[in-house]
């Protein structure tokens, strides 16, 4: 029976995974509002108040939150490289 998948649930985030989902998902918002504060221009209608022209800086907001998951995923790479080198010298 010892080629049976083990029932425990493997666990394969590395320490910034969820900093880059999040900033995935506020980079996505962002760039909807961008659209749609873009689209009356091009429509011809009245454009939004400022707040809406305010959202579409969460585009931005999200590219640096997920940039700080990938430099925080390559710190903790980097950790465990150097743990692993340092016993065999």
């Amino acid at each position: 029976m010892r080629s049976e998948t083990p029932s425990a649930p493997s666990d394969d985030s590395a320490p910034g995974d969820g900093l880059v989902r999040a900033g995935a998902i506020v980079f996505v918002i962002g760039a909807v509002a961008t659209l749609v504060t873009v689209a009356p221009l091009f429509l011809g209608t009245d454009p939004f108040p400022p707040v809406a022209y305010a959202v579409c800086m969460l585009m931005g907001v999200g590219f640096l939150v997920a940039g700080a998951g990938v430099l925080r995923s390559i710190a903790a790479q980097r950790r465990q490289a150097r743990g692993a080198a340092v016993p065999g010298r």
